[in-house]
């Protein structure tokens, strides 16, 4: 597909910050709200933080306050700016586009892993 290619995952250290993107083709019109979710290994899917066309944002309590979700409507793009990280926040981080025409659209996910 192709249509959402996520980047900026990796390895850092606790207390360290990554900076995830997420961007969607272009030709994707009408995507009402973008977000990203994480699922550790064992573990179920979660929300992380979604934000609408209109900025309007919801965070999950783990990362309230260290994670800040942002997107530019003029380029189909989300971002995730991830600061004072936790080894409890390792896991694989998808980005999510909800689209008039296409319905939900997810990303091929990208691997986040904080350790010393």
């Amino acid at each position: 597909q192709g249509q959402l290619v996520e980047s900026g995952g990796g390895l850092v250290q606790p207390g360290g910050s990554l900076r995830l993107s997420c961007a969607a083709s272009r030709s994707i019109f009408g995507i009402s709200t973008m977000g990203w979710y994480r699922q550790a290994p064992g573990q179920e899917r979660e929300l992380v933080a979604v934000i609408s066309r209109f900025g309007d944002t919801h965070y999950a309590d783990s990362v309230k306050g260290r994670f800040t979700i942002s997107r530019d409507n003029a380029k189909n793009a989300a971002y995730l700016q991830m600061t004072r990280l936790k080894p409890e926040d390792t896991a694989v981080y998808y980005c999510r586009a909800s689209s008039l025409q296409l319905g939900a659209l997810w990303g091929q996910g990208t691997q986040v892993t904080v350790s010393s």
